[in-house]
Formats: structure tokens, sequence, C-alpha cells
């Protein structure tokens, strides 16, 4: 069998930790800020972990090797 290929969106968006949890950029910053409250944009930096279900389906789909 040939080597499956990692989705190279995914490997540009998404991290996976050494507990095998999924790490991915805060939604909701890339446009509009000036009609997000100050306290939304605050809270929204940095990195956020995905939950469960979209882990199992990040690591299954797109990140073969993860």
């Amino acid at each position: 069998m040939p080597k499956m290929k990692t989705k190279s969106g995914a490997k540009k968006r998404f991290k996976v930790t050494a507990n095998g949890r999924v790490k991915s950029a805060q939604a909701g910053k890339r446009h509009g800020m000036i009609k997000r409250t100050a306290k939304f944009v605050r809270q929204a930096r940095g990195t956020t972990v995905l939950s469960e279900p979209d882990a199992i389906i990040i690591k299954k789909n797109f990140l073969p090797y993860a």
C-alpha cells in the first residue's frame, strides 16, 4: 500500500500535542474586528484545543499519521 498523504491545508492549521490532542488557532479573528467586542478579541488570542469529536475527524481524515 502506498503512504497516505497529509492534507497540506491541515498541516498548516493544526498541531497535535504530545498527549494526542489537536491545537488550532482561535476562530473569528480573520476580519471584522471592529464589530467584535474588546472582550471577544482579547479572549480569542493564541491557540485553543479542539473538542474531542472535532479532533477525531481531523486526525482520521486530514492528519493520518498524527
